[in-house]
């Protein structure tokens, strides 16, 4: 039986007068990753900020692993198992790569295995390579690099991913797909957020797509292979190979 991680339930949102999520609903799967798609302006990084607590939803409620976090402040959802690979990085510069680590440190969760500087440097060999490195000179790549290794020091029971490709050249990209792709095999959950439609879908097993802040789709990745009118209509994507295909 399929145990919930992280539950949407009626979720609505605005900034200021602006009606932005309307009547949001999703069940992220524990140990799975879910695709949140949809184009430019959809309301997914409001989504985002609205589970971390950036944007405390108006209405509906919010849970992880059965208990609400909705109306809790972002720190205390944090602490709760929410980690955030933020878009655009948003790390902090004049930190070195072993700082930017240090101060995102959690208390190591109990019976799992827990995130330590060592196994970031396992998983980025780069950032031991540069690990007294100043933040704000490093590449993209590497900064992108950097901002996942940060989430995991929280020891996050679910991650939430926002355009983690976001201006990376390709093999970078491949590379976050392979990290991602990884941790799910340990068994993270994961809410992705992509505007490259074929890695998400390349990695996801549910996904969910947002029109004008409305859920348009929310099914398996089987079920989204099988409805290529609503992945056009709504992402511009044709067709969607399945992983490894």
């Amino acid at each position: 039986m399929a145990t919930e991680a992280l539950t949407l339930s009626n979720v609505h949102a605005y900034y200021g007068d602006s009606y932005v999520l309307q009547g949001v609903s999703f069940t992220l799967e524990a140990g799975k990753v879910l695709a949140l798609l949809g184009r430019n302006g959809a309301g997914k990084t409001t989504c985002i900020s609205s589970i971390i607590g950036f944007l405390p939803p108006r209405r509906g409620e919010i849970s992880l692993f059965g208990k609400k976090i909705s109306g809790q402040k972002p720190e205390t959802i944090a602490r709760l198992g929410i980690g955030l690979v933020p878009q655009g990085r948003r790390l902090f510069p004049s930190l070195t790569v072993k700082e930017n680590l240090s101060i995102a440190r959690q208390r190591e969760k109990p019976g799992g295995k827990s995130w330590t500087q060592d196994r970031i440097f396992d998983l980025f060999p780069r950032l031991r390579e540069r690990h007294k490195q100043l933040a704000g000179s490093m590449s993209g790549g590497e900064q992108q690099m950097l901002a996942i290794g940060r989430a995991l020091m929280g020891n996050p029971r679910v991650l939430l991913m926002d355009e983690p490709s976001e201006g990376l050249a390709p093999l970078i990209v491949a590379e976050v797909g392979r990290t991602i792709a990884l941790l799910k095999e340990e068994g993270q959950s994961i809410v992705l957020v992509e505007q490259n439609s074929d890695l998400a879908l390349s990695l996801a097993d549910q996904v969910v797509i947002l029109t004008t802040g409305k859920c348009v789709f929310n099914g398996t990745i089987e079920e989204a292979r099988a409805n290529d009118a609503v992945l056009m209509q709504n992402l511009g994507v044709h067709h969607v190979e399945p992983a490894g295909g």
